[in-house]
């Protein structure tokens, strides 16, 4: 279960890649602006500020993200990202940190690209820190005798679960578009008694936390902690630097 406000507790550094990512967008007034993966809505509000005349879609397969988009006045809806089709009329298809979890993507944005007017924008953003310290000590923690019997079924993301950006690069061209594609790593400055674990809680962790008790919860959280206190060491001012790596592509069907 997602967590809007455990998410939002760092949307100033999640927020950063989608600017990032929108500002290679050169749509200029798009009909359709899709945001697949509108988490609680925070971003989406942007679409509509940067493309007023447009119609906003918001899709997320969060109840509770959807909600907390509502709340904002985002018209969101509940759904299947990988079972989007676009309306005949979008000029604009973002995914902001979505397709990691979703299995063959890379399939899913060539069959998106052939869908497409031509013309039309498809932006996406994915986390590349999946064999990051942070990542390799879920994994190490969910496996170890007092949590795997109730996490043996979880699929833990590892590094090949998303493309490098010559990967996606590749796969869109093919498809028959014009790709700007590119990897960033952000060097996030994180405080706190537990930065990297906050952050991961909101993200990595959702599915460990909705599958453990209470109790279990708590007893892998402070497992897991000197595990991310030793790869993360917090500075003496208090300051924890968490590098996190992020892929970008941005295709225009030709």
């Amino acid at each position: 279960m997602w967590d809007p406000g455990t998410y939002l507790e760092f949307a100033d550094h999640r927020g950063r890649p989608f600017f990032d990512l929108l500002a290679r967008v050169g749509a200029e007034a798009p009909r359709r602006v899709v945001d697949l993966g509108c988490g609680p809505g925070n971003l989406t509000a942007v679409l509509a500020k940067r493309w007023p005349d447009a119609v906003i879609e918001a899709v997320d397969s969060s109840p509770e993200m959807v909600a907390a988009a509502r709340e904002r006045g985002i018209d969101a809806v509940l759904g299947d990202v990988a079972a989007w089709t676009p309306k005949p009329d979008t000029d604009v298809v973002l995914t902001n940190a979505v397709l990691q979890w979703i299995p063959g993507h890379t399939e899913l944005l060539r069959h998106w690209a052939g869908q497409l007017a031509p013309g039309s924008w498809l932006a996406m953003q994915v986390p590349g820190n999946f064999d990051a310290p942070s990542h390799r000590a879920v994994r190490a923690v969910a496996k170890s005798p007092e949590f795997a019997a109730d996490l043996a079924d979880l699929r833990f993301r590892g590094p090949d679960i998303v493309e490098d950006p010559a990967g996606y690069a590749a796969a869109l061209t093919d498809a028959g578009c014009s790709v700007d594609a590119w990897e960033t790593t952000y060097l996030h400055e994180l405080r706190g008694a537990t930065p990297v674990l906050d952050w991961i809680t909101g993200t990595a962790l959702t599915e460990v936390r909705a599958r453990l008790s209470p109790q279990q919860w708590e007893a892998f959280r402070q497992t897991i902690i000197p595990l991310l206190d030793q790869a993360y060491p917090p500075r003496p001012d208090g300051v924890t630097f968490f590098p996190f790596r992020r892929v970008f592509t941005v295709a225009q069907v030709r």
